[in-house]
């Protein structure tokens, strides 16, 4: 199989560059090609502005929408970015390796998203406007996966913790980013404590990782409802009938169950 792994932290100690070292090692071992995309160390380009289109459809006004969709069905777009579809089009699955900054990822892999997710590949499928996403899409078929290195510790981000439950904190990725292009979720690979990791939770942490790598492929995936599947009528708003008394993130997720 083919695997993208991409990574960002400029520290090369950081309990993020361990976790990519040691997915490219374990994923590498097990005879799959894996494709590498350190953000930092390539120097990526975060910001997504004007100079990612060479090549104007609309000279007067920056439409992002407009000079995506043109950029990437006139093979117009900047080699960095289409160096980096390559490489996403070839992959079986997809693997973010990040530390949580603010409580999402930092800027420059952002940065990545916001330039490779172009309309007519991420959004925007096949002309059809909204008709293909969330489980179908440019990205349907792959599989991803987040690994995630966490500061502090794991009560904060517990279902009643401060901070929230870190899957609903990391929603708008997992949900939003992969799963609206049609990729399979799999459940987020989290390190608590990271600040701060002994040695000995760094080996129990490489150990638990390596087992996580090694279910790539059989793990089930997060059961985000898809949006031709039934269970939103007109592609927008649950039905009625769908986990009534379900509100929010959750109710798009199809094992949930309302509280007494």
């Amino acid at each position: 199989m083919n695997i993208l792994l991409v990574h960002a932290h400029p520290e090369s100690t950081s309990v993020t560059r361990h976790l990519a070292e040691t997915a490219s090692e374990v994923l590498t071992a097990q005879g799959h090609h894996v494709m590498q995309s350190d953000l930092y160390g390539m120097g990526w380009k975060a910001v997504f502005d004007g100079q990612d289109f060479p090549k104007r459809a609309n000279h007067d006004r920056l439409s992002f929408i407009e000079e995506s969709g043109h950029a990437f069905s006139g093979g117009n777009q900047t080699p960095d970015v289409e160096e980096e579809q390559r490489k996403l089009q070839t992959a079986d699955a997809l693997i973010l390796v990040f530390p949580l900054w603010w409580f999402s990822m930092p800027a420059i892999m952002k940065g990545w998203i916001d330039r490779v997710w172009a309309f007519g590949l991420a959004y925007g499928y096949q002309g059809a406007g909204n008709t293909w996403r969330y489980g179908e899409g440019g990205f349907a078929g792959k599989r991803a996966l987040l690994a995630v290195s966490v500061g502090g510790p794991e009560k904060d981000y517990s279902p009643r913790g401060i901070n929230g439950p870190l899957e609903q904190l990391l929603f708008p990725i997992t949900h939003g980013t992969l799963f609206f292009p049609g990729m399979q979720v799999l459940p987020t690979f989290a390190v608590y404590g990271s600040a701060n990791i002994e040695t000995d939770q760094i080996a129990e942490t490489t150990d638990n990782w390596k087992n996580r790598l090694e279910r790539l492929f059989d793990d089930e995936p997060i059961p985000f409802r898809p949006q031709n599947g039934g269970d939103y009528p007109d592609r927008h708003v649950l039905a009625d009938h769908v986990a009534p008394g379900v509100t929010g993130l959750a109710a798009h997720i199809a094992n949930t169950v309302p509280r007494d």
